[in-house]
């Protein structure tokens, strides 16, 4: 999914992120596993977007959600070159929390170079394994 601007961003890169949930069948959810799952995935998205909107020139320039029938990988690109860091984290602080949200639910994170940019990209275990669901 390319971004035109950041105005919406968050959002529209959630609904991209739930459409394709559910045309590999993690939606609707099975059993509270998959649910979580999912759920935890399109909060993830909305980190990676709105930490675009907020710190690259431009905004978010892609959205790409990939899944091999065993894990989901999601990567957001932008203009920035500056690779993401986790911010001091304090119960008084305001904001700079979400790379800890993507750190603490993803199974890996990352951030590596992209066409004068960066790509900021996690991965998460399929709840579905390989039982017959086909990925997209």
């Amino acid at each position: 999914m390319a971004f035109v601007g950041s105005e919406g961003a968050a959002g529209l890169g959630r609904d991209f992120s739930q459409d394709a949930l559910r045309s590999w069948r993690w939606l609707p959810a099975a059993g509270e596993e998959q649910r979580v799952a999912a759920e935890d995935v399109l909060l993830m998205v909305s980190e990676l977007v709105t930490n675009a909107c907020l710190h690259a020139p431009g905004g978010p320039r892609e959205l790409r959600l990939r899944w091999d029938g065993l894990r989901l990988r999601v990567e957001v690109t932008d203009a920035s070159p500056v690779v993401p860091a986790l911010r001091p984290a304090g119960p008084g602080r305001p904001g700079g929390h979400g790379l800890r949200v993507v750190e603490r639910l993803a199974g890996a994170w990352g951030s590596t170079p992209e066409d004068g940019g960066k790509q900021v990209w996690l991965e998460v275990p399929s709840p579905l394994g390989v039982r017959g669901h086909e990925p997209f």
